[in-house]
């Protein structure tokens, strides 16, 4: 009911285990298909200047915390003209627009994995090198080096996590006064921190559906010495070989400074995927600066004389976003620690969804051994014993059921890449997947 704050325990997918014996209750081308007429050839015109507006901006500075990939699932379906279409619409002989265009979509969509490298300048001047390995779905893997320093990335879903220290969630994130609630630990990466929108810039598969799309608007250049088509499009503009076979040169990302990352074809996705796998795995209870609480006090509850764990409680309001309606999908996480004497006894993780009303209790249950010990001996010695707890409340990311289904569709992505086995299973025979991808 609106007004009343929803008390969310620990469930069974929520709940992330920091201490020992946690509590768990706490591109194809469609068929049939044929394209609409490519444009009439227009007059060749001089390279524009300047686009107006650019999206899926790559900036370094201070700016806001917030999500840097945004879209959800993209669906991969390449539309190619068709033969007769190409002869019908070709401006000139020596110029088949949609002829190269649809061999270089047709090149792209071979590409299990690329390799993007550039370095990234923002506003005041910082700079930021990236190398980044992106698969045929836009999943990506990489490290970025800023001020010296290097932080892994990876990309999933359609959004980007980094794993960096607190000197920088102090400098680039907006919640500045406590960066280690994201440091250390994967997080959705701030706004302010170099970011590509992966998905639909640099996925071979939108790369390919890009160039067949924008072929007609492609101008004619010369890079490093190699004649090459620009194919501009509102996200990134894509240069193109201007012989045979058509293969991607480099990428233009629209944004502050138009960064250039040069493209590497990688012929042996299976490392990729290696390195990929456990980093999305390690995603459950990421947390989200784009979306922050207020904590309540702390309460204790079922702890005193009770060996097999203490239940720590928070009430908890949303703060950021201040005004509107709770983002689809918001979540609050809390992450608490008992200590007694001086030592760390145990912790515990909760989360819950944000209800309408912004506001929630959260728990989690302290099971491990350091309390069982602890509670032990303060029972059989005389006397007072005292012991605390310290909590913070953050945005969650993604929950284990969500990581689950990203790992599942990462799966089913690398398994379409393996070759045809030509012997057929026995009657009956089966194969168990682990969650670590072994069976």
């Amino acid at each position: 009911m609106a007004g009343r704050v929803q008390v969310v325990p620990p469930e069974p997918g929520d709940v992330l285990v920091a201490g020992v014996g946690m509590s768990a209750g706490g591109p194809v081308e469609p068929p049939g298909h044929e394209p609409a007429p490519e444009p009439l050839p227009q007059p060749e015109k001089a390279p524009e200047k300047k686009r107006k507006s650019r999206a899926a901006r790559v900036v370094v500075g201070c700016v806001g915390a917030v999500a840097v990939l945004a879209g959800g699932a993209t669906a991969y379906v390449l539309v190619s003209g068709g033969e007769e279409s190409r002869k019908n619409n070709e401006p000139r002989a020596d110029a088949p627009v949609a002829g190269w265009a649809v061999r270089a979509g047709r090149d792209m969509r071979a590409m299990a994995v690329v390799q993007y490298d550039g370095a990234l300048r923002g506003e005041a001047g910082q700079s930021a090198r990236l190398r980044l390995k992106v698969t045929r779905s836009g999943a990506a893997t990489g490290r970025l080096s800023l001020g010296g320093r290097q932080f892994d990335v990876v990309t999933v879903g359609g959004d980007t996590y980094i794993k960096a220290d607190t000197a920088f969630w102090r400098r680039y994130g907006t919640d500045s006064a406590h960066p280690e609630n994201y440091a250390g630990r994967w997080s959705k990466a701030p706004e302010s921190m170099p970011g590509l929108d992966v998905a639909n810039v640099l996925a071979p598969e939108s790369i390919a559906r890009a160039l067949v799309k924008a072929s007609g608007k492609a101008s004619l250049e010369n890079v490093g010495g190699t004649p090459v088509y620009r194919v501009k499009t509102p996200k990134a503009d894509y240069l193109v070989t201007r012989s045979a076979p058509y293969r991607l040169l480099r990428v233009q990302v629209a944004g502050n400074g138009d960064p250039a990352l040069s493209v590497t074809r990688l012929t042996q996705p299976a490392p990729v995927f290696t390195e990929l796998r456990p980093r999305v795995a390690a995603l459950v209870g990421a947390a989200d600066p784009s979306v922050r609480f207020r904590a309540g006090k702390l309460t204790f509850l079922n702890c005193n004389e009770n060996v097999s764990g203490c239940t720590v409680s928070v009430p908890a309001t949303m703060t950021v976003p201040e005004s509107g309606p709770v983002p689809q999908g918001a979540r609050a996480a809390l992450r608490a620690t008992i200590t007694a004497d001086g030592r760390t006894l145990g912790s515990c993780t909760g989360s819950g969804a944000v209800p309408a009303n912004r506001s929630l209790v959260l728990r989690c249950t302290v099971r491990s051994a350091g309390w069982r010990a602890w509670m032990r001996q303060a029972r059989d010695t005389p006397g007072e014993h005292a012991y605390e707890a310290q909590a913070r409340v953050v945005g969650q990311a993604l929950t284990a059921g969500e990581v689950g289904r990203l790992l599942a569709r990462l799966d089913r992505e690398r398994a379409a890449l393996a070759p045809a086995r030509r012997t057929t299973p026995s009657a009956g025979a089966s194969a168990a997947v682990s969650p670590t991808g072994r069976s």
